[in-house]
């Protein structure tokens, strides 16, 4: 019996060591493949504007963003997805405004691409304040907050960037300026008498912006190349839609979208900007409603 003990004990002791090895080879080829080692290009630009990665600190700081956001998959996996509904609403706007295509990555780091709320009350795939909101001319209130409205907000968007341009000249600034703001950026750019986004020293999160934003361009525009090989049957498609012009308060939104063949939940997610359970609609003023084809 003793006997029978010790080779039942002598099994499970060798038991527990091939598993643990298997789940020790499963973990390190694991690891293996999501960390790869992928070769990115040595030249980047932002907006036309080249980026200096011979200087051993911004190639580093480039090399940060590349090699978290290669690992981070589930997000860069969503904004990939989410791209191909997003991008060809903002691409044409950024165009009309004279604004340069690599902005829409912007948008990218800061909302990732979904009507986003920030802890300090930022809102909207382009994240801005309600003071700012209404500076650039959009409407904030408990019904309408047009933050949430995608082709709006980007062309508020354009509105800043354009000052910010006009004030810097250069636009990496420009982007910089989108998180430290304007007059942050310049107050940095005098202390330490530089002109150059790369040559400055910032706060953390300002230092990194850029970085992420090119990381998120690089990774986004050559995915298979990083292991983000969706196929185009998987990526998030916009439903056809038709705009409706509403010049008359709207009691209860929940009726009003049976009315039009859809549902409340339909009609919230087409116009986020509808914050509340019905629309009133002041004397003089219309709004575009979003219903299903």
């Amino acid at each position: 019996m003793k006997l029978n003990l010790k080779i039942k004990s002598a099994f499970k002791i060798t038991t527990i060591v091939v598993v643990s090895s298997l789940f020790i080879y499963a973990a390190s080829t694991t690891i293996s493949r999501i960390s790869p080692t992928v070769p990115y290009p040595t030249e980047m630009n932002f907006a036309g504007e080249k980026v200096p990665t011979s200087d051993n600190d911004v190639s580093e700081r480039l090399d940060r963003e590349m090699v978290t956001n290669i690992n981070y998959h589930s997000n860069t996996t969503l904004v990939i997805k989410r791209a191909n509904k997003v991008f060809p609403i903002i691409e044409p706007i950024l165009a009309k405004n004279g604004v340069p295509d690599d902005f829409k990555y912007l948008a990218v780091i800061e909302s990732s691409l979904v009507n986003a709320v920030s802890p300090a009350g930022a809102r909207g795939v382009w994240q801005f304040m309600p003071t700012t909101a209404k500076e650039y001319g959009m409407e904030v209130t408990d019904q309408v907050d047009e933050r949430y409205h995608l082709e709006k907000s980007t062309e508020a968007a354009c509105k800043y960037l354009l000052d910010a341009y006009k004030k810097f000249g250069n636009w990496t600034l420009v982007a910089a300026s989108y998180n430290g703001g304007m007059a942050g950026i310049n107050r940095v750019l005098e202390a330490q008498q530089v002109s150059n986004y790369y040559d400055a020293l910032f706060y953390e999160e300002t230092g990194r912006y850029v970085f992420r934003i090119l990381a998120l361009k690089e990774i986004m525009r050559n995915s298979p190349k990083y292991g983000f090989d969706i196929p185009q049957n998987e990526l998030y498609v916009n439903v056809p839609t038709k705009k409706l012009v509403v010049e008359n308060s709207i009691d209860d939104l929940a009726l009003f979208a049976i009315e039009q063949g859809t549902n409340y939940k339909t009609l919230k997610i087409l116009n986020p900007w509808m914050r509340d359970k019905k629309l009133t609609v002041t004397t003089g003023r219309s709004y575009e409603i979003e219903v299903p084809q």
